[in-house]
Parts: structure tokens; C-alpha cells; sequence
């Protein structure tokens, strides 16, 4: 008889994701085990490798971004939903070097496409709610994408405050 979890997936992607805002790409799934309280082989087990567990943080994260979008309403909340959780430059940079490394990577390139297809896709509902002219969505991912990895790399004030500047220059230009 197999032994019931102790841990669910969504507490080991958790830990993943802490682990990642704390190391970037030279995590390993030890460290992952360790930050959950599990052993590597649970982990291993469930997941199967450190790509493993990228790809399902990356699908996680996908269905968490468009449900967030979705109960944010407008085109500036939804957008400003999308890197809520970088608020420190250490963070900021850890994910942006893992994102580095994930691009090389054929299955968590395409996860990654599919996740940036998502994300614009449901930000083209809103801004279509909104009466913004076509392709506001994707003008507005390539800057909110910009604003983040610019600021990973030269922070300067609060990460969302200058979103919320930016986005709000923009939407008011488009309007």
C-alpha cells in the first residue's frame, strides 16, 4: 500500500518558486526538497528532474497569472498582476537569469510561448472591453516586459510603482 502524501504539488511548486527568487538557475531539486520539508526522492518521484519541475511551475503559473488577470477587471490591474511578486532587485534577477535559462531549454521555450500567448490573450479581452485600439495588448505586455527586466537589472524606486507610471502614460496615450 502506498504511503498518502504529506505534501501537496502545489507546496512543492511553492517551494520551487522560493528557492528560484532566492538562487535563480543554480537551484537544484535538492534544495527544492529541503525548502519543502520533503525528501529528494519525493520530489524526484513526483516530478521526475529540475526540468520537471520547471515546466510544471511554468504551467502553474500560467493558470494562477490568467486567473489573477481575470479578477483583476481592467487592462492596468491585470497588467499590474504580472510581476507583483518581484518587488526586490535580488528576486528580480534570480527569476530573470532563470528565465535565461529556461530559453535555451526546446520544452520550457514552448511552455514559455504558450504561457506569453496566454497572458496576451487574456489581456486583448480587456483591452477590447476597454475600446483600446488593436494590438494595445501586445504593445502593453512588450512594456510591461521591458519594465521588469530593465529594472532587474538597474532598480531604481519600487517595481510597481514605476509599472503603475509607465502603463499609465501609455493607456493614456492610447485613449
Amino acid at each position: 500500500m502506498a504511503r498518502p502524501r504529506t505534501i501537496s504539488d502545489e507546496q512543492i511548486l511553492n517551494a520551487v518558486a522560493a528557492v528560484i527568487d532566492r538562487k535563480g538557475p543554480e537551484f537544484t531539486v535538492a534544495d527544492v526538497a529541503a525548502e519543502a520539508g520533503v525528501s529528494v526522492g519525493a520530489v524526484a518521484k513526483r516530478f521526475g528532474s529540475k526540468s520537471g519541475l520547471l515546466q510544471a511551475l511554468t504551467k502553474a503559473g500560467t493558470e494562477e497569472v490568467k486567473s489573477r488577470m481575470r479578477a483583476a477587471g481592467t487592462v492596468r490591474e491585470a497588467l499590474l498582476t504580472w510581476f507583483d511578486r518581484l518587488a526586490d532587485p535580488a528576486t528580480a534577477t534570480n527569476n530573470l537569469a532563470q528565465l535565461g535559462v529556461d530559453l535555451i531549454d526546446p520544452e520550457l521555450r514552448a511552455l514559455l510561448a504558450r504561457h506569453y500567448a496566454v497572458l496576451e490573450a487574456e489581456l486583448e479581452v480587456l483591452c477590447a472591453a476597454e475600446d483600446l485600439p488593436p494590438n494595445a495588448a501586445r504593445v502593453l505586455a512588450a512594456l510591461v516586459y521591458g519594465i521588469a527586466m530593465d529594472w532587474s537589472i538597474r532598480p531604481r524606486g519600487e517595481l510597481l510603482a514605476r509599472m503603475e507610471e509607465d502603463i499609465d502614460l501609455v493607456l493614456k496615450g492610447m485613449r
